[in-house]
Order: C-alpha cells, then structure tokens, then sequence
C-alpha cells in the first residue's frame, strides 16, 4: 500500500465507486477532482472532471496539485496509472472482489486521508449489516442463480466478481462462476444447460420493466418460465458501502424463490 507522509489534503478520484468511497470515508471534502459519473453522494457532482476510465486529462490533473490518486485496478488504465506516478503523484490503487474487502478499502482510504475515525465507523456498520444478512441466510437452501449485468450482448459475471460474492452471501450460486473471464458474454443456450432456477440482475437500459419482459418475452420456454428480480444496478454494480443495498435485494429475491419452492411443494 502507497504511504504519504503526510494525509492528502487534494484527492483526485479516477472511478465514480472511488469518489463515493472517499466521501465514504469522510474525505469527501479533500476530492479536488473525479471521473465522470460520479454523481454518488450529491456533492460529488459539484467536484471537477478529470476524464474517465477511457481517458484520463492528465493536464488538468496536473492544475488542480493532487497529493493521493485513487484508482481502479481493472477500470483504469495501468499505463495511465503509471504516466501519474511517474509523474510524482501517489497512486492507491483497489479493486474490491470481495464483500469483506469493501471496509479494508474504506480504512485504508481514511488512513491516507486523516479521517481514520471515520473511515472507521463507515467500515464497522458496512461490516455489520453485510454480518447480519451472513447470519441470516447462511442455512439457506441453495438457489442457482443466472445474473445479468447486460443485455445486449448478454453478460454475466464468474465467481470472482463482487456480486457473485453477494449472491453467495445470501444463499445463492452463480451459474457461472467457474468461467474465467470476469464478466463473461454468454448465449442463451449456455444460460440453459447452467439450469438456473432464478434469474436477477438489470445492468442494460430501461429499468424494472424492460428488464423483466425482455425475459417474459423470450422465445425460450425454460428461460420464459423462470422468476426473474430486478436489481437496481446503482445499488450493487459499484463497489462502495451502498452495495449493502443491492445484498438486501438479492437475499429479498432468492427468499421469494424459497418460499415460492416450499408453497408448491406444499401443494403436491
């Protein structure tokens, strides 16, 4: 991990999840720059842009004096990263995959800032509440499950994405855990022989509705036949605290699926 010797006193953010995550941590107010998109708390829209993860505006970063960049391991370019550091700035650089690694990122984010206490109590109520939905669903029957981030192409994610991690979390197995790519693109006929027994997700345009017709409406019947949650993708396709959210729907979803099994199977 970069050290400073001093706490950074001008941030500058390369991902949204970032920015939300240093406001997270109470160093919200330290964030001098951020990448597009970064709408997450409301006054990160009032901080100036430094591009996004396709380009970086190197010259405006240099204006706004940065002492800590905060980048995304996969999101961001690794040369874009090292043109900064090479430039003087230091660079933590994070990639949360796991529930358990979002308060690590938020208490080393404290640390560099000087908002230790902070960072500190963000990362105890993550741990918490992330602690309680652990208790709550760990005895639960297993529920397979299909995740989609993206229709068109659709995309899924493997066992080591993030989300994959909050569906185990609430009793669940990803269909495709076991590929190695991150977030890999999928055909319909692959989505069938994995035999999910719910789908969730909702990464592409148009919301609730157009997330669930587009599976009602396919021309697949084990597919059409399937119980289908949306997922609000701003509440668990972000790595920051507010992915407890999205872990309370997906438990809420594969809970339905459960009773839904028990009252059919009461019915027989």
């Amino acid at each position: 991990m970069v050290t400073l010797a001093r706490p950074a006193q001008r941030i500058v953010s390369l991902a949204p999840s970032l920015a939300e995550a240093a406001f997270a941590a109470g160093a919200g107010a330290r964030l001098v720059g951020v990448a597009r998109f970064s709408d997450s708390p409301p006054a990160a829209r009032g901080i100036p842009r430094i591009g996004d993860a396709v380009r970086v505006d190197f010259e405006r970063i240099v204006a706004l004096r940065p002492d800590l960049i905060l980048a995304w391991r996969s999101g961001n370019s690794a040369a874009d990263v090292e043109r900064l550091e090479g430039l003087g700035y230091a660079a933590y650089v994070s990639e949360p995959r796991r529930l358990g690694d979002i308060p690590r990122q938020l208490r080393a984010i404290g640390v560099l800032a000087g908002t230790a206490a902070e960072a500190e109590k963000a990362a105890a109520a993550f741990e918490r509440e992330i602690g309680a939905l652990r208790g709550r669903f760990s005895g639960a029957r297993r529920v397979r499950v299909f995740y989609e981030i993206w229709r068109k192409p659709l995309m899924t994610v493997n066992g080591a994405h993030l989300i994959s991690d909050v569906i185990a979390l609430c009793g669940g197995e990803n269909v495709f855990a076991d590929v190695s790519q991150l977030t890999p693109t999928v055909s319909l006929e692959a989505v069938i022989a994995a035999r999910p027994e719910a789908v969730l997700g909702g990464g592409s345009a148009g919301g609730e509705k157009a997330f669930t017709a587009g599976w009602r409406a396919s021309a697949v019947q084990p597919l059409r036949d399937l119980p289908v949650y949306y997922i609000n993708p701003d509440r668990i396709q972000q790595a920051t605290p507010r992915i407890v959210e999205g872990a309370r729907a997906v438990c809420a979803a594969l809970e339905k699926v459960r009773t839904s099994r028990r009252d059919a199977g009461k019915g027989n």
